[in-house]
Parts: structure tokens; C-alpha cells; sequence
């Protein structure tokens, strides 16, 4: 029996340890001064500890990196200074363009993540290739899901060099330490680093994460340990000045406008963890316009934002609620309105400011201010937005949340309703992440104010989530009250309860080509609550999906639905014909394959996806194509095509629905880019040209030619394709980043 007991204790302090293991990196501090010019030859280099324990994360889970690298990292009182080693074949480096923050699935090149709260929540991500490219981003919401969890908009200034060598090549990073928001004193940051190898379509890591977990989740990260403590750097003021002369010829309404405007940011860093931004007269004509998109529903589709003011800190904001059905906060409503015809216009911004950061390890503050100025002849009013943000960390990963939104007109107007004076917001969040990422859920509850209403006005939800390396599930559901408004948010529909459960089961066969492949299924059922419950969508949604590990995925779905018109509606949204009755109903099944490589190192990539079946009383019939080709390392092409073919009975709409959009990418230099975005939808009867060139002659500093083309396309009585010019415009923008 004690052998037993001492063999049981053994084994079990022993899987405690490992669980516990972390990887760790030491950082030695200098006074030397490290030139930056990739050659790690200062003593510095040779007295630092460096770490080489990388491994592959795919394909090959846990075997030996084919491209072998080593760290070393220094620090003074003003930077970081960071040396690595990578051993690689020069014919070997590839390289997918020579713009900053780079395609990273195409280019080799190796980067640091730096969680400098400890909180692994939020995280700076600075990486550079071979040819000292930089790459830069934000991680925020713990880093998963990968793909809502960064913002590649974020730049900083910081320094790199490379020196290309035979069989390896080195490179030297120079980081402000007032780039990064910290608390003085600090002796550890958490640290992880990935690696692209493109030839051997690899990805490498240093920090340890499941097979199972995407490796952007910041809940594995190592340790990094500074030699001495972190002084408070020194406050960091910059300011970043514009010039804009635009040419505007409105042909729709036989005006013309030359104008030059002038504004510009102002950002200051506090005690090292809070960031005040101010901005006046802001303008975005710099910004890559939006996708157009093929919308057969009845709901408004929400798309991303782009403008730079925006983004650092922006989970703060944008997070609450549920993304798809009630998110309280969507910046896009600030600075973008609409006309007296519905269709999205610019509505000038006066100024702003917004504070955002950490008060302390565990509490987030963001406090956004923006005044939008009147626009009298399209009836839209000079408001005052105010948005209140905390974040207070609990238990390992997990939050808890507090919003306050006020939208409010600054003074009356003949055209505006009761109603419309101004609407406020206020929410509580909590978000869970358990320390192995294996449950994660969100949990809220949210109260709107406006005049005149006293009831319905609440919208709550929840969702809790297990992953494991092969069963996954999610429970989930909310409630959107019928006089729950938040002006300055994304509302898809309201009066409403939902539930949307889910689940899935994973297999990791042991297979030369397949990685992984998997099973979900996922009810969707809302039901109208101003309506006795009545029944008013349900989709049951099937697939299995493949990951193979050249990159490719393959997947198949079939969904099952039943949809109940409370209003007429049009599906096709572009004949003048008869739509679909009010108080109908419809069952309909459709199925889906798709096939891509976006995660494969080849030059060429496709994203096939071929939709047929019912569709409300009738059948719809999609195609979606989507081809790229890149010539390394300077050039890069794409189209996209959709097609929907909607076929419904001889009294109701038909169409055939097309949209095009190619897009060209030339990088000349480190410094000068040049993109071109046409497309062309017949749905939403435009034709569009948008083409930017770009210098970058300083760092974070540009000069911008931009030019925009706009066409009405068609006869829509005769289905004739007319191009008729709506409007045309041209920028020359130049901006200036000054640090002081």
C-alpha cells in the first residue's frame, strides 16, 4: 500500500510540474549602445541568453523547426532591443510583398508577442522578415477566435535591420519602450513567438499551445524576465498634422468642389499605460474603401472599421453584447450617416478625443468623445457622442464589463422628432476565459433610454462554450426588447429571442495529408415576442469540414430552413417586380460546397464555393469565386465574382445577380505602393473605381493620391447596362507623424 501511495504521489507532482511549465526567456539590461544594423556583434549579444526551443505547430505538430531559430532580447532605459538568428537558406527566404505588415501566410518571418499586464488578455504583436519588413498588431479578447481578435491597423515607430548571410540571416529590432503601455517597476512580461516558413508551408512556435487551440490564444505564453526592474519611460507626445486638397465633381447633382482642408491627431502617453488621443477635423480619404457585397437578406450588414483613430483599444468599446444581433457599440455610426434617401454618407466629425488603457493590472478604462457636425439639407443633426468603457479583470482570464453610451443633439431642430433627441445606453458584461481556454462565454445585460418609452427597452443574452481537442459545444441564447435602441450601435433586429446551441466533434487522424476533420451541427430558432412568440426563423445547420495540411480546407453544409414574412419583402433587391406577401411562411433546404487554399504558401489561391437549392417559394442557385496570384515580391492580383441566379414563381422577382471586383497591389519599394479596386454590382446598380498611391517618405508618414469613380450601371425598367457617372473625386494627402 505505500508503494502504491508513493508511486500515485509521484506520478501525480510530476504531471503538476509539467502542467506548470513554462517556457522563460531572461532579459539583460545595457548601458552599451546596440546599433541597429543587423549584425549581432556587440558583447551585449554575446553576454545575453538566448532561447532556441522553437517547435512545429503545423503541420507536423511537435516536430523539429526545418528553419532553426534563436532569441536574445536587451533592454535600457528607452528601448528594447531584440537579436535573432535564424538558419535558412538565402534561396530559400520568400517574401509576398514588400509593404509593411505583409500577407503573413506568404512571407517567412518571425515575430514577438508581448503581454505586458500579465493579463492574457491583451497583447502587442511586432514582427519583421529577412528583408527587416515589418509587421505590427494588437491582440485583444485573450486572441481568440484569431480572426476577430486582431487589428493589423495599429503602427507604431520602431527600427529593424537584416544582414542576409549563405545559410542564415540575422536581424535587429529597436523598440520604444513607451511603444508599449506597462506599469513602472515591472520585473516580467508574459512572451510568446511564432515563425512562417514558407517553403516547407510550416508554422513554428517557442511558447507551448495545444494542438487543438489556434496559437494567436494568449492564454500559453512563456515568461520574459528583466534583469532590473522598468523605469516609467519617458511620456511620449506625438503629433500627426494633415493637408488634403480634394477635387469633388458631383455630376448627379451638377455641382462641383475644390477645397483644402487642414487638421490633424495628437497623442499622448500617461504614466506608461493610458493613451489620450485627440483629433480635429479628422479625415479618412486615406482609408481602403469598403467591400461591396451581396446582401438577399432583410437584415443590414455590418462591416468593419477601418479608420485609424478608432482602433487602438477598440475591444474595449466594440465588444459587448452579441457581435451579430446586439452589439451597443459600433463605431461606424460616428462619422457616417445617412441621407434623405437612405444611402450611407459622410457626416464631418468637429473633433474628439478618447482615453483609453489601464488605470492598473487589472482595471481598463475607455472614454470616447466625438462631435459630429449638421448636415441641415439631409436632416441630420449636430450630436454629441459619448461613449464609457471599464474592464475589470477577475479570476484568471475572465472580465467584467460596464458601458455607457449617451448620443445627444446639441440643440433642436424643426426636423427632428421627440424620439430623436437622444438616446443612451447603459450595460454590464461578464466574459469568461478559463485558464486552459476550454470555456469561454459572455454573459450581459443592457438598458436603453430614450423619450418616451418606459418599457421593452432591455436587451440580455448569454453563451457559454466548451472546446476540447474534440468535442465542442455551445449553449446560447438572448432577448432584444422591441424599444431597445442604441443609436450608435449595430441593432440587426428587435423584439426577438433566440437560442443558438451548437455542437461538434473533431478527429486528428494520423494521416500524411489531412490535419484534421470534423462534424457541427447548429439550430438557430427566433421567435417574435410583440407577436405572442410567433415563430419567425429557424435554420438548422449541418456541416463537416476538412483542414489538410498544405493549407487547404474542403467543406460541406446543408441547411435546413424556415422563415415566417411579417412584411413584404423582395429577396433579389433589384427588379421593380411583385415581392414575396406579408404573413407567409416558408420551409427551405440548400446545400453548400466550398473548397480554398488561403492557408497554403502557394501563389496561386482559390476559394471555390458552389450554393444550389430551395429558396423561399422558389430556388436560388450561387457561385462564389475568389482567385489570387502574386509575382514575389512586388506585385499581387485578385478577383473576386459572385453570381446568384434567384429563380422564384412567374409573379414574384427573378434575377440574375452579379458582383465583380478585381484588385491590383503593386509595392515598388519599402516605401511606395500602389493599389487599385474596381468593382461592379448590378444589385446595388454601381460600377466603382478607387486608386491609391502611396510614399511613404518618413516613418508613419505619407503622402497619399487618391482617386474615386462612381457609376450608375443600368436601365432597370429595360435591364440595359448604361454606365452613367455619378461622381468623381481626387485627394492629395499628406500626413506627418512628430514625436517629441
Amino acid at each position: 500500500m505505500k508503494k502504491f501511495l508513493f508511486i500515485f504521489l509521484f506520478i501525480t507532482s510530476i504531471s503538476l510540474i509539467s502542467q506548470n511549465l513554462k517556457k522563460e526567456l531572461f532579459v539583460k539590461y545595457t548601458t552599451n549602445e546596440i546599433r541597429i544594423d543587423g549584425i549581432l556583434n556587440e558583447n551585449d549579444w554575446d553576454l545575453a541568453t538566448g532561447v532556441n526551443d522553437f517547435y512545429e505547430y503545423r503541420p507536423e505538430y511537435d516536430d523539429k523547426p526545418k528553419s532553426p531559430a534563436t532569441i536574445k532580447i536587451l533592454n535600457d532605459d528607452r528601448f528594447l532591443y531584440v537579436g535573432i538568428k535564424i538558419e535558412v537558406n538565402k534561396n530559400d527566404q520568400k517574401t509576398g510583398s514588400l509593404k509593411r505588415d505583409f500577407d503573413a501566410t506568404v512571407s517567412d518571418f518571425i515575430a514577438l508577442v508581448f503581454d505586458t499586464f500579465n493579463d492574457a488578455t491583451n497583447a502587442f504583436a511586432i514582427g519583421s522578415n529577412h528583408m527587416a519588413i515589418q509587421r505590427d498588431l494588437l491582440i485583444f479578447n485573450g486572441g481568440s477566435p484569431q480572426g476577430r481578435s486582431y487589428d493589423m491597423s495599429w503602427d507604431i515607430k520602431w527600427f529593424s535591420e537584416s544582414k542576409i548571410y549563405e545559410d542564415f540571416y540575422t536581424t535587429e529590432w529597436k523598440i520604444p519602450l513607451s511603444a508599449f503601455r506597462y506599469r513602472e517597476g515591472e520585473t516580467k512580461w508574459r512572451l510568446g513567438s511564432y515563425q512562417r516558413d514558407v517553403k516547407n508551408n510550416a508554422w513554428y512556435m517557442w511558447h507551448k499551445v495545444p494542438q487543438d487551440q489556434e496559437f494567436s490564444n494568449l492564454a500559453f505564453l512563456g515568461d520574459m524576465f528583466f534583469e532590473k526592474p522598468l523605469k516609467k519611460s519617458k511620456s511620449k507626445k506625438s503629433f500627426i498634422p494633415y493637408i488634403n486638397s480634394i477635387a469633388i465633381n458631383d455630376f448627379e447633382n451638377k455641382k462641383n468642389n475644390n477645397d483644402f482642408e487642414f487638421g490633424g491627431d495628437a497623442k499622448f502617453v500617461i504614466d506608461n499605460s493610458l493613451t489620450l488621443d485627440l483629433t480635429v477635423n479628422p479625415d479618412f480619404s486615406q482609408v481602403e474603401v469598403d467591400d461591396q457585397i451581396t446582401n438577399l437578406t432583410r437584415f443590414e450588414i455590418s462591416l468593419p472599421e477601418k479608420r485609424q483613430f478608432f482602433i487602438e483599444n477598440s475591444d474595449l468599446f466594440s465588444s459587448f453584447g452579441d457581435r451579430g444581433d446586439s452589439n451597443p457599440f459600433f463605431s461606424r455610426r460616428i462619422g457616417i450617416a445617412k441621407d434623405l434617401n437612405g444611402n450611407n454618407i459622410q457626416n464631418k466629425i468637429i473633433a474628439g478625443l478618447r482615453l483609453s488603457g489601464k488605470i492598473n493590472n487589472n482595471l481598463r478604462i475607455g472614454v470616447l468623445n466625438m462631435l459630429t457636425d449638421e448636415d441641415v439639407e439631409n436632416q441630420i443633426a449636430s450630436n454629441n457622442n459619448t461613449i464609457l468603457a471599464l474592464q475589470h479583470k477577475v479570476f484568471s482570464r475572465s472580465n467584467i464589463s460596464f458601458l455607457f453610451i449617451n448620443r445627444e443633439s446639441i440643440k433642436d431642430y424643426d426636423f427632428q422628432s421627440d424620439e430623436e433627441i437622444f438616446n443612451r445606453v447603459f450595460g454590464i458584461d461578464y466574459n469568461l476565459a478559463s485558464e486552459d481556454n476550454k470555456w469561454v462565454g459572455k454573459y450581459y445585460y443592457h438598458k436603453s433610454i430614450s423619450p418616451n418609452v418606459s418599457d421593452k427597452d432591455i436587451s440580455a443574452g448569454f453563451s457559454t462554450n466548451f472546446n476540447s481537442k474534440k468535442i465542442n459545444f455551445k449553449v446560447g441564447g438572448l432577448y432584444i426588447g422591441e424599444n431597445f435602441n442604441s443609436d450608435l450601435g449595430y441593432i440587426k433586429r428587435k423584439g426577438i429571442y433566440k437560442i443558438d446551441p451548437r455542437i461538434g466533434y473533431t478527429f486528428w487522424p494520423e494521416n500524411k495529408k489531412i490535419n484534421n476533420h470534423g462534424f457541427e451541427i447548429a439550430p438557430f430558432i427566433t421567435w417574435v415576442s410583440n407577436m405572442n412568440n410567433q415563430l419567425s426563423d429557424y435554420f438548422i445547420f449541418t456541416k463537416w469540414d476538412a483542414n489538410f495540411k498544405s493549407g487547404a480546407n474542403f467543406n460541406i453544409s446543408v441547411r435546413n430552413q424556415y422563415t415566417y414574412l411579417f412584411e413584404t419583402f423582395d429577396p433579389t433587391g433589384i427588379n421593380n417586380g411583385k415581392p414575396l406577401p406579408a404573413n407567409s411562411e416558408y420551409y427551405y433546404t440548400n446545400y453548400e460546397i466550398e473548397f480554398n487554399n488561403y492557408f497554403s504558401s502557394e501563389k496561386f489561391t482559390y476559394r471555390v464555393e458552389q450554393n444550389f437549392g430551395e429558396f423561399y417559394n422558389g430556388h436560388k442557385t450561387s457561385s462564389q469565386i475568389d482567385l489570387g496570384y502574386r509575382i514575389e515580391p512586388r506585385f499581387r492580383g485578385s478577383i473576386k465574382f459572385n453570381y446568384d441566379k434567384v429563380s422564384l414563381p412567374e409573379l414574384y422577382n427573378s434575377a440574375n445577380i452579379f458582383l465583380i471586383a478585381p484588385k491590383f497591389e503593386f509595392t515598388f519599394t519599402k516605401n511606395i505602393y500602389w493599389s487599385s479596386l474596381i468593382q461592379y454590382s448590378n444589385q446595388n446598380d454601381n460600377l466603382s473605381f478607387n486608386s491609391r498611391l502611396q510614399w511613404r517618405f518618413a516613418p508613419l508618414s505619407d503622402l497619399f493620391l487618391v482617386y474615386n469613380d462612381n457609376y450608375y450601371t443600368e436601365d432597370r425598367y429595360n435591364s440595359i447596362f448604361i454606365p452613367r457617372v455619378k461622381n468623381r473625386s481626387i485627394n492629395l494627402k499628406l500626413t506627418y507623424w512628430l514625436d517629441i
